[in-house]
């Protein structure tokens, strides 16, 4: 399994489009990493996360990959991840942190 964190602000993405990012991601997972997506999706309270002194529209997706990547791989990931993000979402590249982080070492 691909531990994946979705990290959203309450409200901001409906159930219909959570159940689209979940299977986006799932089939990112297995054609990049060759393993499913465990996802674990978080809301922030309304009212809890501000940016620039106004309710933030950010959103994290944060993925373990199950390998070391080297960094042209990982940018050629990252880019393919807040595009799938940014295409279900409709938000744009400012309000995505995409994260592809190595396996943690034991």
């Amino acid at each position: 399994m691909i531990a994946c964190t979705c990290l959203v602000q309450a409200g901001q993405i409906s159930a219909e489009t959570q159940g689209a990012l979940r299977e986006s991601i799932d089939g990112f997972a297995r054609r990049a990493l060759g393993a499913p997506a465990e996802i674990t999706w978080t809301e922030v309270p309304r009212n809890s996360g501000y940016t620039a002194n106004a309710p933030s529209t950010s959103s994290i997706v944060s993925i373990r990959a199950n390998a070391k990547l080297d960094q042209p791989r990982r940018v050629t990931l990252l880019e393919e991840l807040c595009g799938l993000w940014m295409e279900q979402t409709k938000c744009s590249l400012n309000e995505i942190v995409g994260v592809i982080s190595d396996p943690q070492e034991s």
